[in-house]
């Protein structure tokens, strides 16, 4: 997104001839009316606009769950807001005049992040699914493992027999899908409800 009409086009030609589907806007009012958190690719922003900065409207698309890469392009005197929007998680910033190789790359890896990311929320959706098929007390036992503690330990914690535990066990396990109890805590560890609960290494 650029105010430049020139530089818009010529941006848009670029990528459209490298078969990446382009959407320019002019302003940060255009974007904010059409963007969701469902959309996905990545953002290239000028750091001035007519009507939003460029660090106002990162800050604003994340208050609205919008968390899509973004590339910064910048004059010469914009640089030092360029690296501030790079620090506050901006993927990259490009001065102008930018060369278009330059520019390509730096869109080639903010898609293969925006991809990456997209790939671990729907990990996390799908472990997450899984999660809601436990019962309350498997759902006791999955934290008494990930606490570290034995069977025995947790069975005495339950007020259950050993077996009981061992039972409940191999049901969550088999519903996790886990090959094993390393394997079932790097499965929690996606979620965030777990993650406190891990043992320290």
């Amino acid at each position: 997104m650029d105010d430049d009409e020139d530089i818009r086009e010529a941006i848009t030609f670029l990528l459209v001839a490298e078969g990446i589907m382009v959407r320019p806007y002019e302003d940060a009012g255009g974007l904010l009316e059409r963007l969701t958190p469902k959309h996905t690719g990545c953002l290239i922003l000028d750091v001035r606009l007519p009507d939003m900065d460029g660090l106002t409207l990162q800050r604003e698309l994340r208050q609205r769950g919008i968390d899509l890469p973004v590339i910064f392009i910048t004059g010469h005197g914009d640089i030092p807001m360029a690296v501030r929007a790079v620090n506050d998680g901006a993927l990259d910033f490009l001065e102008k005049p930018f060369r278009d190789d330059a520019l390509l790359e730096a869109v080639e890896q903010a898609l293969e992040v925006e991809a990456a990311h997209r790939e671990d929320q729907q990990r996390r959706a799908e472990i997450e699914q899984r999660l809601a098929q436990l019962t309350p007390r498997e759902r006791q036992v999955l934290e008494g493992l990930l606490d570290g503690k034995p069977n025995k330990l947790i069975a005495r914690d339950l007020d259950v027999s050993v077996r009981t535990v061992e039972i409940h066990r191999g049901n969550l396990m088999q519903k996790m899908q886990a090959r094993s109890a390393s394997h079932l805590a790097r499965l929690a560890l996606v979620c965030d409800a777990y993650r406190e609960r891990l043992p320290n290494e």
